[in-house]
């Protein structure tokens, strides 16, 4: 009798395993097609196509892959962002990262690479409490007062960036900038990361970790421009 009684067990604990398993894998699914369905009109890979906007966002990453090499999606997104800002698609840049101590820091990394391509270093202001792409999104209009703004990353991430600036209600567009296509790991970790942010956005109503005090944008005027704050029309 107990022989049956755990075998009637192990039967419903695998069925519920599997039944769990398919549920997740489905609300997986769907969160991702809903991320990539609902952005996909935001993001663009033509510069030509680009709207202009006053600031360009630049997402962190580390600039050094995990073996120690240069890493290309890091130097894609200071790429991406010179040739926005050379060629008057944004104004101003905002480097957000990640800064968790004096050994690390992916604002203060990316401004040397910008100043080193030729961007004047007052035109770009660090975000150091990007601590991931919510907060970067979420602090652009919450601490730099932006209701639109660019995002510069690689394709594969843009859509989870676009989709939380447009559920916080941004007018927000993202230029996929180059680097290679996302490895198995790194991918799998976008897929859930996108599930994280329905979540985040939709059950828990996550907000960043640190806000602080606003900071203003002080836009320079493009040439030829004579107006009192340089703003665009």
């Amino acid at each position: 009798m107990a022989t049956l009684r755990l075998k009637r067990l192990r039967r419903r604990l695998w069925r519920l395993g599997w039944t769990t398993l398919i549920a997740v894998g489905l609300l997986t699914l769907l969160a991702n097609r809903w991320v990539i369905n609902s952005t996909d009109a935001y993001v663009y890979r033509n510069w030509a196509l680009l709207p202009e906007n006053d600031v360009g966002l630049v997402l962190g990453t580390s600039p050094y892959t995990g073996s120690g090499k240069p890493n290309p999606h890091f130097y894609g997104r200071i790429e991406a962002a010179v040739q926005l800002y050379q060629i008057g698609k944004i104004r101003h840049i905002i480097v957000s990262g990640a800064n968790p101590d004096d050994t690390y820091n992916e604002p203060r990394q990316m401004r040397r690479e910008l100043v080193k391509a030729g961007i004047p270093d007052n035109v770009i202001t660090m975000d150091f409490a990007g601590l991931r792409t919510l907060d970067s999104v979420a602090r652009a209009r919450d601490v730099f007062g932006l209701d639109r703004v660019t995002v510069i990353t690689q394709e594969y991430h843009a859509y989870r960036a676009v989709f939380i600036g447009k559920k916080i209600n941004m007018r927000i567009a993202a230029y996929a900038a180059p680097g290679p296509g996302p490895r198995f790991q790194p991918y799998l970790r976008e897929v859930f990361a996108r599930v994280k942010a329905v979540l985040d956005l939709f059950v828990l109503r996550t907000r960043p970790k640190f806000l602080g005090e606003p900071q203003k944008i002080e836009l320079t005027p493009p040439s030829g421009d004579t107006s009192p704050n340089g703003s665009r029309p």
